[in-house]
Parts: structure tokens; C-alpha cells; sequence
């Protein structure tokens, strides 16, 4: 990797735009690029506010529209994608032109993106991301992160192994933004993020509620725990094996349900505030979609392929559909419809 590589982060939003802070503050060579309009202009005016739980930082940086992809003359060397699961084909495809012949796209999203990023830009130019932060962003140019860098996780891993040795040089940046763990399997440590995702994100947000709250409503926790069973079940279908991920120890349990609980245990102890709302709840409260068929119905999805049902699951994605469609509202009044498939 060269010395002061060329770095893009291509969507800068709660996730992205603090991340990016900490390789600008680093002294690294950082573009940020978003399709908010109103967030790129802030960020041009006044810079970017990073609200942590006991300190605020604010730099400034460079940022770009969207459409101004097209007029980038020198290419990136590395490009964090920070988009939802669901735009990261088309988001691959506007910066494939401007990514070296030998750089990297790197996926630090939810979901199993790293095989969409590889099949347009090749697997020896991907390298899969797992990403562990509590963050939320209702201002242009402002960002509130609820983890600070000690608490702050990320997993790195190839697709191609003869490029696992450039994987650690990249390590090596995204540790200024926290904790980095490099894998020789990142097929299964996405599996194991996705688990957990089943479990927490579109359930907590079709009942309106914070996740910390949503887990201590009657039934609840039992039912999530379901979802992240499913999901897990389908994790071991597709492939993949159990292994600790957000910095839980290697003893971890080896068997499928009680390691859900543990790692769902873990978020919600270390990861997770009092007010945190999930990604999905808060793209629903900005009247944008949610990654609904990127997590539990990838979940759905696998399972059917192996001739198995994924009902909890399948549940959760009929309802929350039908809140996208406007015709269902997110609304805590929603759980006994939720939880009434977990009685059956």
C-alpha cells in the first residue's frame, strides 16, 4: 500500500462520517462522499461535529456530491463503503471508474455485501468489513456516535486470500477508529454480525422503541432471540462456522442458541444505550427504507434454498413490509401481532 494512500468514504452518514473524522484527525488523505445534499454543503461550510459520550470533535474536511464522482481525476486507493446494504451495487458501480487498478473497496455495512462488491469490481479488489458502532445522525454535518474508540470494533478479512497480507496495512488505518480484528474467514464473521442483526434491527423498530427498551418488553427478548436462532441456523446452512466477533473471547459457547444469547447479551450490555435507536428505526423515523430483505430476509432466503422455513423471520418481514407499504404503522401497539407468531 502506498505511504499516504487516497481515501474515499462513500457515504458519510452516521457510521461514515465519524469514522472518516478519525482518519482525517489522523492526518490521511480522506474524501468524503454522500448524497445528502444538505450534508455535503454543511460539511463544506462548517465542517464535521462528532458527538461522543464524554468528548465532542470538530474538523474540517473534504466532501463531495455524488455527482461529483465524475470529476475526481486521480484514483482512490481505498474506498470505504458506508452505504446501506441495499444501494451498494449502484454505489459500486459509480466509484469503480475512480478505484485503482490495485486498490480496495472495503465494505463497512450490514449485510452480506462483500459478494455484490466482488462481483463487480472483482474479489481480489474486495475485502469484506464487519462494523460494531452505535451512532445516529438528524443534522447535516453532525453526527452523534455512542462508542467511542475503545469500545468501537471492526473485522477485516480478504475474499481473495494472496491479498489476506494487505489486509493488515489496512487494519492498521482503521484503528485510528477503533478496535480491528483481521480474519482469515469473513464469510463467517458477516454471518455471525447478521445473527445478531436479526435479531435486533427490524424487530425493536416495528415496535417503535429504543432496542435496551425493546428487550425488556414482555416476550420480547424471547422472540428476538428466536429470530437470531433462525438466522443462525441458516448462517451453518450457507456455510459458515460459529466464531466470536465484537471482541468476545474464543471460549464462547460452540452451541448455536447459547451463543446467540451470549453475543445479543454482549450488544446489548456494550454496545448499546439506553436511547439507542437501531439503524432501521431510525431510517424509518427519515421516512427512507430499511434493509429488511438484506437481513432478515437474506435469513428467509437461505433457508428456503436448503428447503427450510424461517418463520420468525419471515414474520418480521411480512410486518415490515407492510409498514413500508403505509399500511401498517411502527408503533409499539404492534407487539402482540409480532409476538403472536412466537406462541404458535
Amino acid at each position: 500500500m502506498k505511504l499516504n494512500p487516497r481515501i474515499a468514504f462513500l457515504g458519510t452518514g452516521a457510521q461514515g462520517a465519524s469514522i472518516a473524522a478519525d482518519f482525517t484527525r489522523a492526518g490521511l488523505d480522506v474524501t468524503f462522499i454522500d448524497q445528502w445534499p444538505a450534508h455535503v454543503e454543511a460539511m463544506r461550510e462548517n465542517g464535521l461535529t462528532v458527538h461522543m459520550p464524554t468528548r465532542t470533535i470538530h474538523t474540517p474536511v473534504k466532501a463531495l456530491h455524488l455527482c461529483e464522482v465524475a470529476e475526481v481525476k486521480e484514483p482512490f486507493d481505498l474506498v470505504f463503503l458506508v452505504v446501506k446494504a441495499y444501494d451498494t451495487r449502484w454505489a459500486t458501480e459509480l466509484i469503480k471508474p475512480v478505484l485503482a487498478s490495485d486498490g480496495f473497496i472495503i465494505g463497512l455495512q450490514n449485510g452480506m455485501t462483500h459478494e455484490q462488491i466482488a462481483s463487480i469490481v472483482g474479489r481480489d479488489r474486495t475485502i469484506g468489513a464487519v462494523i460494531q458502532i452505535a451512532s445516529n445522525m438528524w443534522t447535516p454535518g453532525v453526527t452523534t456516535r455512542q462508542n467511542d474508540h475503545d469500545e468501537s470494533w471492526f473485522a477485516l478479512g480478504a475474499l481473495d486470500p494472496a491479498k489476506q497480507a494487505e489486509v493488515e496495512d489496512v487494519a492498521t488505518l482503521l484503528r485510528h477508529a477503533g478496535r480491528v480484528e483481521v480474519t482469515d474467514d469473513i464469510h463467517s464473521a458477516k454471518w455471525m454480525k447478521l445473527v445478531v442483526n436479526a435479531a435486533e434491527l427490524i424487530p425493536s423498530a416495528i415496535i417503535d422503541t429504543a432496542l435496551n427498551d425493546a428487550a425488556c418488553k414482555p416476550g420480547m427478548l424471547d422472540f428476538m432471540r428466536k429470530a437470531g436462532y433462525e438466522a443462525m441456523e441458516a448462517a451453518l446452512a450457507d456455510g459458515a462456522r460459529i466464531m466470536p466477533i465484537i471482541g468476545m473471547p474464543p471460549v464462547m459457547s460452540n452451541h448455536p442458541e447459547r451463543f446467540v444469547d451470549e453475543i445479543f447479551e454482549e450488544v446489548l450490555k456494550t454496545f448499546s444505550r439506553e436511547d439507542t435507536l437501531t439503524t432501521s428505526l431510525q431510517d424509518w423515523r427519515k421516512g427512507r427504507r430499511a434493509e429488511i430483505e438484506d437481513v432478515n430476509g437474506w435469513v428467509v432466503n437461505t433457508l428456503a434454498a436448503h428447503d427450510k422455513a424461517a418463520p420468525i423471520n419471515d414474520h418480521v418481514v411480512r410486518m415490515a413490509l407492510q409498514i413500508e407499504a403505509g399500511t401498517r404503522d411502527f408503533t409499539d401497539r404492534n407487539i402482540d401481532a409480532l409476538l403472536q407468531i412466537g406462541k404458535s
